[in-house]
């Protein structure tokens, strides 16, 4: 009796721990926030526990590929020739809109944002501009006086979609950077420090005066470091924040059965940062194990409403337009 006892109370033990489905990610630091946000909240509501390491795009891809995660995450998206390799069994999902922001610790402006446009951004990180009271950041900053000081350029040291997202929008804007430098997830920088990770460039740029980066709104916001004023196509400068950004995905017109892999840099619209992105899960359209694909759908379907979305809101991520949104849905609805 005693053993049936014990067998009874050992099954009753295992039983939950048998139900529960543990799923692994990796990859992009530039949504980290709210994906942590995300998984822990839904882990409190269903038998899921999806552990996830900022790593980086370029990480994320690899192990995609290779199998040793359920899932990836990127803000830059996967090539063809990347896609081929798992024989297209893989489909690109928005989660939110981010904005990469041009960071900055440069004392002295009395609380005035500095303003920038794309070729003065581009300049700066060719290492074509050198000193803060450059006369081309002094023209797009009147009244404003600048240090006569040294620029000091910070930059990602890994394969970064952030990097990714403000490389397609200087060779948008500059045909200097597009021949020199291009638009990948890692390049070949002409000047600066490296910093591993959203965290690395943020703590770079808290700790170097004069010294200049990108990083996702959220790290600079919480590190309370200012973001500058950006010169969109309209000609207008924009902050960003939830706002702008959701205006830059607005201007993008997606229909179902688009590829996903969209980019919203340098867009329309007067009210739009130009440099936004949404940022993308990485998932099988095909899975070989049900428990595991069941567990994958629910979490996505929960993504995409709006309880989800204003986690992203609150961190500072734009939600996904509403169009775009359904198209998820339905995109989730077809993994088998």
């Amino acid at each position: 009796m005693k053993r049936i006892i014990l067998a009874l109370l050992a099954l009753a033990v295992a039983a939950p721990l048998a139900a529960q489905v543990r799923l692994t990610g990796a990859g992009a630091t530039f949504p980290d926030p709210v994906y942590q946000r995300w998984f822990a909240h839904y882990a409190k509501r269903h038998d899921v526990r999806i552990n996830y390491q900022p790593l980086g795009s370029g990480a994320g891809i690899r192990q995609f590929v290779r199998g040793t995660v359920d899932f990836g995450a990127s803000d830059g998206p996967m090539s063809d020739a990347e896609i081929a390799e798992l024989g297209g069994n893989v489909i690109h999902l928005p989660t939110v809109i981010g904005a990469v922001a041009v960071t900055y610790n440069l004392p002295g402006l009395d609380g005035a944002p500095l303003k920038l446009d794309g070729a003065l951004i581009a300049e700066i990180f060719l290492g074509r501009i050198t000193r803060w009271n450059d006369p081309r950041i002094a023209a797009a900053n009147p009244g404003v006086t600048l240090p006569a000081a040294d620029v000091v350029v910070v930059h990602r040291s890994d394969g970064s979609g952030t990097t990714f997202v403000f490389t397609d929008y200087l060779a948008k804007v500059s045909p200097a950077w597009a021949e020199q430098v291009g638009s990948r997830t890692a390049v070949r920088w002409p000047v600066g420090l490296g910093g591993r990770g959203n965290e690395g460039v943020t703590a770079q740029v808290k700790q170097l005066t004069g010294s200049i980066g990108y990083v996702e709104l959220a790290f600079a916001v919480a590190n309370q470091l200012p973001a500058a004023e950006v010169k969109n196509k309209s000609g207008r400068f924009v902050a960003p924040d939830v706002a702008s950004v959701s205006a830059a995905a607005a201007t993008t017109s997606l229909s179902p059965g688009s590829d996903l892999r969209v980019s919203i840099t340098d867009p329309d619209g007067s009210d739009a940062y130009p440099i936004a992105s949404f940022t993308w899960l990485l998932v099988r359209r095909r899975w070989n194990d049900p428990a595991r694909s069941a567990a994958m759908k629910g979490f996505l379907e929960w993504m995409t409403t709006p309880e989800a979305q204003e986690m992203g809101h609150a961190l500072g991520y734009a939600p996904l337009p509403a169009p775009v949104a359904a198209i998820v849905r339905n995109e989730v609805a077809g993994l088998r």
